[in-house]
């Protein structure tokens, strides 16, 4: 650029001669703090305002139409007469180079917005709504309508805000630093509506120029285009109170808890096999979870994310809705109506990693910002992404202020967090001398044990009776235990070892299940020492693993008899459930993320049958208080008999302080007549569910309505009875009510 002088006073012709270096680095987009040169500013040479506008022709201050000169042969523009003329706040008139006439209100006449105290906060990792102040956010300021944009970007020499109001052009709109915090921050009055925009980064180091999404943003463009979207507030009223104020005082620990874990963009899809919106799938979904008895569904991360085969679980928007399914206020609905309807919502959430794309988090500002810098410890091998330095304050922040948006926006009743076991071990899959021990030697990954503490105490602190649940996969102790005891504070885990060892046993030849009892006996050792759930999730009907029909050993006869004996099983079992879309019907294929379920099975008898079969086991679990007050506490389970290993069968009680649930289980393809199982009381005891009756398509075979006791004892107890056990089958039995 060659800058000439034009004729201003000669005192700010000459200060803008010294100034040289400073106008270089405005238009070279390199200037680190753009407000020391651009719009108001006094010197002992006089008072000035300095306009930096490529492609112009003209430009004035409209109040009284006073001229801004062109400096020389440079896009630079100033005023310096009349200044008493002119208010706080320059609307300056353009006229660019195509004629075109436009108004706009100087950037660069505006303060600082962001408070000192916000960004210590920020600083101190403890700013729980920091998304309120970072990111892009409608303002208006002294009377002016634009966005406040604000970003994280310790390491940059420059940030520019970029988008569709400026031509996507860095020069246009560089930032305001806050150097000792490492935030930016610009207002650009008199832009409006959901505009696109990123923020154009450079590396104080490198020279780097990055492109790159908001990491606070709460609306992102649908994949693949990659723009971050100004988001202004929310127009949405909720009208679930009645459901939050019980949530409030619900006692969850003894509270029934049946989940269907589902894929929002492969449960149903319209009829030209598009996806459908929040809206259809609310109205859908909740007509299905009330038929089938489910009592909360678990999302799969809607969390914006660029690959439609990760499911989500590869997160670029930690604080968007993804666009595939509508907008924000649409997923507000989607939970509103759930709410309405007494359906909770859950999501997975998924702090343990992030993609490396290069318009999301890697490297944001030229720097291992949000990962560590050493691939021994920000380095995901297996899945090929980035792991988040926990230790960061401020990444810290962001992560619980992402909690916090979910449970705070949008009426969550839970997250379910992804991959903990990774989180907490530094030598999570890993190989000898691909880690780094932490400082006292060992492999826990201290500062992800930190962060999860916090994590549970702000949210269980913040939104009392929601749920924080672990994908926790190894023998780590007191994941659900307080915090306050040495715990790691969340309120469920799921039973990866109970599921694990049942499906080994249920892929077994029955022939064979003998050899095998312990896999059903062996999970009590260690049941009460976590709060469980029982999962059969989207994990265990992929990547060749077969669906659960297909897990089941046998021909089709066998094969569903065994499926409706395994959710017997479970319903029954100690620990709360989940069950993953598809399972509940007897998908045969497996899970394909690119296409609906295969809703047409629901023709057939057997499919439509198990459907029957869990909807009647969740009212069943619902209904029976044994059945769920105790599921995490051992004097809710009794075993009769662990022992029967040679006809494999499994007798047990479910209890609560008032009442008993008898479960019998046959493993078997054999008809056992005249079993004799022992019971706590004397009394007619009512068969009140049969896995085998035909209202599944089963054989009906069993006993399927009264048996009396009889006073002989049995098993430990004082009187038994004798029943005759289905085959592949599961019996409940109740005494009745005098």
């Amino acid at each position: 650029m060659s800058l000439t002088k034009t004729l201003f006073s000669s005192k700010i012709s000459k200060l803008l001669d010294t100034m040289q270096v400073d106008l270089e680095k405005i238009a070279q987009a390199s200037h680190h703090d753009p407000f020391s040169v651009l719009g108001n500013q006094a010197s002992h040479h006089g008072d000035f305002i300095l306009f930096y506008s490529p492609d112009t022709r003209q430009l004035s201050i409209t109040e009284k139409n006073i001229p801004a000169l062109r400096y020389g042969d440079s896009d630079f523009f100033v005023c310096s007469e009349g200044l008493d003329q002119i208010g706080e706040h320059n609307l300056v008139n353009r006229i660019d180079t195509r004629n075109n006439i436009s108004s706009f209100h100087d950037p660069y006449s505006f303060k600082p917005q962001i408070e000192d105290y916000d960004l210590y906060l920020f600083a101190e990792g403890k700013n729980l709504y920091i998304y309120r102040i970072l990111g892009a956010h409608p303002r208006t300021i002294d009377g002016i309508a634009g966005v406040l944009f604000a970003t994280w970007a310790p390491n940059a020499a420059r940030v520019s805000v970029i988008g569709d109001f400026n031509e996507w052009d860095g020069r246009r709109h560089p930032m305001r630093t806050h150097d000792s915090s490492g935030v930016w921050e610009l207002f650009i009055p008199d832009i409006e509506g959901e505009c696109l925009y990123k923020f154009e980064i450079s590396n104080r180091d490198s020279g780097e120029i990055l492109s790159k999404t908001d990491p606070y943003a709460q609306q992102l463009e649908l994949r693949p285009r990659t723009a971050s979207v100004v988001k202004g507030a929310s127009l949405f009223r909720w009208s679930d109170n009645v459901w939050i104020q019980a949530r409030q005082g619900k006692d969850w620990l003894h509270a029934p808890l049946s989940i269907y874990e589902c894929h929002l963009g492969s449960w149903q899809r319209d009829g030209n096999g598009d996806f459908l919106s929040y809206h259809e799938l609310a109205h859908r979904l909740v007509e299905y979870l009330r038929d089938t008895g489910f009592t909360h569904i678990e999302l799969l991360p809607i969390t914006e994310h660029p690959l439609d085969a990760s499911w989500g679980y590869q997160t670029t928007g930690y604080f968007s809705p993804t666009r595939r399914f509508g907008g924000a206020d649409d997923f507000r609905y989607f939970v509103n109506y759930c709410h309405e309807h007494g359906i909770g919502v859950l999501l997975d959430w998924v702090p343990a990693h992030f993609p490396r794309d290069e318009h999301g988090l890697a490297r944001f500002d030229g720097s291992t910002l949000y990962e560590h810098e050493d691939p021994r410890r920000g380095e995901h091998r297996d899945w090929g992404t980035l792991i988040f330095n926990y230790g960061r304050n401020e990444v810290k922040n962001f992560l619980i202020a992402s909690a916090v948006f979910w449970l705070e926006e949008f009426h969550l009743d839970g997250l379910r967090v992804d991959a903990v076991a990774s989180m907490l071990y530094l030598d999570y899959s890993r190989e000898e001398g691909d880690w780094i021990p932490n400082l006292h030697g060992g492999n826990e990954n201290i500062e992800a044990i930190g962060f999860l503490r916090e994590l549970n105490t702000v949210t269980h602190a913040n939104f009392p009776g929601t749920m924080m649940m672990a994908e926790e996969s190894t023998a780590w102790p007191q994941v659900t235990r307080p915090v306050t005891l040495g715990g790691l504070g969340f309120s469920m885990k799921w039973n990866m070892g109970w599921m694990h060892d049942t499906l080994h046993y249920m892929s077994k030849d029955p022939v064979h299940r003998h050899y095998h009892h312990d896999r059903l006996t062996f999970g009590l050792l260690y049941l009460f020492s976590e709060n469980f759930i029982l999962p059969f999730s989207h994990d265990e009907v992929v990547h060749g693993k077969s669906s659960m029909l297909n897990k089941m050993p046998g021909d089709e006869w066998q094969k569903f008899a065994n499926l409706r004996l395994l959710y017997t099983y479970m319903f029954t079992y100690p620990g709360k459930k989940l069950l993953f879309m598809g399972c509940e019907f007897g998908q045969g294929a497996e899970w394909n993320h690119d296409t609906e379920l295969d809703w047409y099975l629901l023709q057939y008898p057997q499919h439509a049958g198990l459907k029957k079969l869990v909807s009647d086991l969740n009212r069943l679990y619902v209904l029976q208080p044994a059945l769920h007050k105790y599921d995490f506490d051992p004097q809710g389970f009794e075993w009769i008999d662990c022992n029967d290993t040679n006809q494999s069968v499994l007798s047990y009680l479910r209890r609560t302080e008032n009442e008993s649930i008898i479960v019998m289980l046959n493993f078997t393809p054999v008809i056992r007549k005249n079993y004799r199982v022992g019971v706590p009381e004397q009394g007619n005891y009512e068969v009140i569910f049969n896995s085998d009756s035909n209202y599944y398509a089963g054989g009906n075979a069993g006993s399927c309505t009264i048996v009396g006791s009889e006073e002989i004892p049995w098993m430990n107890h004082p009187v038994s009875v004798r029943l005759t056990l289905p085959p592949l089958a599961g019996l409940v039995l109740k005494i009745q009510d005098e």
